[in-house]
């Protein structure tokens, strides 16, 4: 009990501290309305002018590099609430206002049963941010709680089918999740250490379960310490966690405890030796030389270096 109430009360200083910015900005003699929409456009000023390089450039890139976007896309931004999603939330809107491609988004809020600081503070980012959302209910949140083996795992596939059937629902053929740089790193890493496999998180996929659908990642190129930069820059604090079940990583702070953190660890302490190892990583599977591969799978089949050894 006493954990939730420091949870609900951090919850409750991240929303004193986007109302206090709002309110600076009334002394000026705005009215609140004046004053929120101000405060929206220096934030996406930010976006444009401060960090254009290491956000903005990053996120057309990826666009056009892994060509996530064609005219005639609906797409729904998937947003958790987190600095991650916020931030793609808004890079898309400055796409749909300076870019050339002719699509539609829709902005996809998941309530899987949040607790009632952790929903309210994500409808009050979206609104200091001026993101019109979409929200909608679900309750995978009770029905994971009688999982015991890996509630996280089973928690994360039911989002993304929730989040799919929705989308389609409103006439969507894609949907944006917000994993960044950082994230497919470690992802590569971890399948290695803890999977005994070499993949990669894909910039981009077609949906097994839902047809005609995809799922595209714009953030792949962008640095995680980028995005915490922008979020302190304008005096943004999102929620890191907001998982029912695993309430102390709730807030910012750092959780410890996941192979994931481990690994991120890894990375950093590797990295501050020599910093092209991150790079390194990345490019890793770009770079795989199947003749120098003992196996390997393709759609499901495994292939084995023997099998055409002598053939010469």
């Amino acid at each position: 009990m006493q954990q939730k109430e420091e949870n609900i009360s951090r919850t409750e200083n991240v929303m004193d501290t986007n109302t206090l910015e709002t309110n600076q900005i009334n002394e000026t003699g705005l009215t609140e309305e004046e004053a929120r929409n101000l405060r929206i456009r220096e934030i996406e000023r930010s976006i444009i002018k401060k960090f254009r390089k290491p956000i903005w450039r990053r996120f057309t890139k990826a666009i056009n590099e892994y060509e996530l976007i064609k005219d005639g896309d609906k797409i729904a931004v998937c947003i958790s609430g987190g600095k991650d999603s916020m931030l793609m939330a808004k890079l898309f809107q400055e796409l749909a206002r300076h870019g050339k491609k002719n699509f539609e988004v829709v902005f996809l809020v998941m309530n899987p049963g949040y607790n009632e600081a952790n929903y309210q503070l994500i409808l009050e980012n979206s609104k200091t941010l001026g993101i019109p959302i979409t929200v909608f209910e679900s309750e995978i949140f009770d029905v994971v709680a009688g999982e015991e083996s890996s509630p996280c795992y089973l928690c994360a596939r039911m989002r993304r089918g929730y989040l799919y059937s929705r989308a389609k629902e409103l006439g969507c053929n894609k949907i944006a999740l917000g994993h960044h740089y950082d994230d497919v790193i470690e992802t590569i890493l971890m399948g290695m250490l803890y999977g005994a496999q070499i993949q990669t998180m894909m910039p981009k996929l077609h949906s097994t379960n839902f047809e005609g659908m995809e799922l595209i990642r714009p953030m792949y190129l962008i640095r995680e310490e980028d995005i915490i930069h922008w979020a302190n820059y304008n005096g943004l604090r999102f929620l890191r966690c907001a998982c029912r079940f695993t309430e102390q990583c709730a807030d910012e702070e750092t959780d410890k405890s996941s192979k994931r953190a481990e690994v991120k660890e890894l990375i950093h302490s590797l990295a501050q030796k020599d910093p092209v190892i991150e790079f390194n990583i990345f490019k890793s599977v770009e770079n795989v030389n199947i003749n120098t591969v003992v196996a390997y799978k393709k759609d499901g089949v495994k292939h084995h270096f023997l099998e055409t050894y002598d053939e010469i």
